[in-house]
């Protein structure tokens, strides 16, 4: 039974996916962070029939994503979840241009992915800061790649590091500072770039629940203020409710779009809140359909090892 105290879902069918959508019409809360409404007709990102597949040890050709359909419009945030195995993290490599895929377009701003770029930059868990550097001189690494001039560099260092609320710790070393504040620090490095889409591959999985639910805070208003395009990929999905304009669930491998949902709830939003809860109970039970998959394809190549 639904609780009178959440906007319902319904599942409309849209060609082979299904879309959940509020019931209620979209309001805008002019006393929360900007919800990102509307969105521009050209989509920054099209994924158009994307599969990858390659050769295992055994010379079996595995396949690790089918057939992925997906639009991402300018300033959206999007959340994808699925299975441990499902291609979350590898959609992301593709859309950063480390990876080919093996049929299919990806396309930012209609033109086709050929390899990395400085208008996407992906944010791994493990973060890749430099120890030997300064927190400035981390900030400023990848413009000092772009060749930009010392005093812009100066100028971006100080304002993205007043963004994530480090600027007093510019000169610290990287060890120096908690999990946290290095998560700030390489959100401050990849937004110094001034790219168009910024990919997370579950940037605070590694965190404690507190500072956790601060950088949720900290990353909706970065988002807010800077109008990026984000897809975020997490394990969690009250954190993909938490965060997201919409989160997409990906099947047991090979990775397919099983369902899109419309995340229709004012910010900013907290994790423990009851609407927050519910949406994430729904996504969690279409969730557990592919986990149990999983668990039975594993448990099913040992039975017959």
């Amino acid at each position: 039974m639904t609780s009178p105290l959440r906007k319902p879902l319904v599942a409309v069918p849209v060609e082979n996916r299904v879309y959940h959508r509020s019931l209620a019409a979209h309001r805008e809360d002019r006393g929360a962070i900007a919800t990102h409404d509307h969105f521009s007709r050209t989509p920054k990102l099209s994924l158009r029939n994307v599969s990858l597949s390659y050769a295992t040890n055994s010379h079996n050709q595995l396949v690790a994503l089918k057939n992925i359909n997906l639009q991402v419009q300018t300033g959206e945030f999007l959340c994808i979840v699925g299975p441990s195995g499902c291609g979350k993290s590898t959609l992301l490599h593709l859309i950063a241009g480390l990876h080919q895929q093996s049929s299919g377009d990806v396309l930012v701003d209609n033109t086709a992915v050929q390899g990395p770029g400085t208008d996407r930059i992906l944010i791994f868990q493990e973060l890749g800061l430099f120890p030997w550097l300064t927190v400035a001189q981390n900030v400023e690494f990848g413009m000092r790649m772009k060749n930009i001039s010392r005093p812009q560099r100066e100028a971006k260092v100080r304002e993205y590091l007043r963004l994530v609320h480090l600027h007093q710790f510019k000169d610290n070393c990287i060890h120096q500072l908690s999990g946290g504040m290095r998560q700030r620090v390489a959100l401050a490095r990849a937004l110094a770039t001034e790219p168009d889409v910024l990919l997370m591959d579950e940037p605070f999985a590694a965190l404690d629940a507190q500072t956790r639910d601060l950088l949720h805070d900290e990353l909706e208003r970065i988002w807010a203020e800077t109008q990026r395009t984000i897809v975020f990929v997490t394990h969690n999905v009250r954190e993909a409710v938490r965060l997201g304009d919409r989160v997409v669930l990906l099947t047991f491998r090979p990775g397919q779009v099983k369902r899109e949902y419309r995340i229709d709830l004012a910010r900013p939003r907290h994790l423990e809140d009851v609407h927050v809860a519910g949406s994430a109970r729904e996504i969690l039970n279409d969730l557990r359909e592919e986990i149990n998959e999983s668990i039975e394809e594993e448990y099913g190549l040992e039975a017959n090892a």
